[in-house]
C-alpha cells in the first residue's frame, strides 16, 4: 500500500500506576524467577502473557487462602484491609504496588466511613478497585455505575459522592447536579485521576488529525471502552484491536495517515507492533 503514514499516540500507554506495578513485578521476577499476582496485573492479555512467560503466576483470592510463605504482589487497582489480614494470618510478604491515587482515595473513604457517613461511589460494580474502595467501609458503601440505577425520591438527604478513580468527569459532575437539583445535599469528592480524565481531550484532539484510527486495548479494560468511544465519536474511521493479528488491510487506502493510541493499561511495544503490522501492508 502506498504511501501511509502511520503515527504513534506519545500521551497513550501506561499510567503511571500501572508502570510501577509492572516494574516492581520484573524487579523480582529477575531476582527469584518467580511472583504470585493477584489478579491481573493489568487489564491487557498481552503483557500479561509477556509477564507470565517471564514467570508471573497470576492468583484469585481462593487462590491466596491457601498459599503460605510466599510473596505477592497487590497491583495498582488496590485491595480491601481483608487481604492484608490474610497476608498476616498466611505469613505471605505483599508487594504493594497499589497505586498512589488509589491508596489516597481508599484513605479518603475509610476517614468519611469512620465519621457515619453516607457514603456512594459511581464506578463498575465488581471492579477490583471498587472492591478495594469498598472494604473500606465494611462493604456498606453504595456502588452504582449509571444514575439510572438510583431511586432518587428514597435517597438520603444528605450523602457523600466518591468516584472511581478512572471514571468520567463529564459524567460524575452530570451525577452531582442531579442529585443536588433533587434537594439532595451532596459532599462531593472528585477523586478522579487527572493522567486518565486527560486523555479525553488529548484523544479528541489525536482522533481529529488522522484518516484512520487504530485504538489497542485489551477486552477487559473499562478505561479502553470508554476511550475507544470517545476516539470513535470524533474519528467514525476508528477501530479497535487487541493484538495486531486483528488488523485488517482493507481498512486502510493509498496516502492514509493512521494515528495509534490505546488505554492506559496498553503497553508501548503493543502499539509498536501494530505499527509495523500496518507498515507490511
Amino acid at each position: 500500500m502506498k504511501n501511509l503514514q502511520v503515527h504513534i499516540d506519545n500521551h497513550s500507554g501506561f499510567c503511571f500506576g500501572v508502570v510501577y506495578a509492572i516494574e516492581m513485578a520484573e524487579e523480582i521476577l529477575d531476582e527469584q524467577g518467580y511472583l504470585y499476582c493477584l489478579g491481573d496485573i493489568v487489564h491487557n492479555d498481552e503483557e500479561v502473557n509477556r509477564l507470565t512467560r517471564k514467570g508471573l503466576k497470576i492468583i484469585d483470592h481462593s487462590d491466596l487462602h491457601l498459599l503460605f510463605d510466599e510473596k505477592v504482589l497487590i497491583r495498582a487497582h488496590g485491595e480491601p484491609p481483608s487481604t492484608y489480614e490474610l497476608a498476616i494470618k498466611n505469613n505471605l510478604t505483599l508487594i504493594d504496588a497499589s497505586c498512589p491515587v488509589v491508596l489516597k482515595l481508599q484513605n479518603r473513604i475509610k476517614n468519611s466511613f469512620d465519621k457515619d457517613e453516607t457514603i456512594y461511589i459511581y464506578g463498575k460494580h465488581g471492579h477490583a478497585e471498587v472492591i478495594g474502595l469498598l472494604g473500606q467501609t465494611n462493604n456498606k458503601a453504595v456502588v452504582f455505575q449509571d444514575i439510572s440505577e438510583l431511586d432518587i425520591p428514597s435517597l438520603p438527604k444528605n450523602l457523600t459522592l466518591y468516584s472511581q478513580t478512572t471514571k468520567s468527569t463529564d459524567k460524575f459532575y452530570e451525577i452531582n447536579e442531579i442529585l443536588t437539583n433533587n434537594g439532595i445535599s451532596v459532599n462531593t469528592n472528585d477523586t478522579i485521576c487527572r493522567q486518565v480524565s486527560n486523555r479525553d481531550k488529548e484523544l479528541r484532539d489525536f482522533a481529529d488529525k488522522f484518516d484512520k484510527v487504530i485504538f489497542v486495548s485489551g477486552t477487559k479494560s473499562s478505561n479502553g471502552k470508554v476511550l475507544f468511544n470517545v476516539c470513535k465519536e470524533r474519528n467514525p474511521n476508528t477501530y479497535f484491536v487487541s493484538n495486531p493479528d486483528q488488523i485488517e488491510k482493507g481498512w486502510f487506502e493509498d496516502n492514509d495517515r493512521v494515528g495509534i493510541c490505546g488505554a492506559t493499561s496498553t503497553p508501548m511495544w503493543l502499539m509498536e507492533e501494530v505499527k509495523n503490522r500496518i507498515l507490511t501492508f
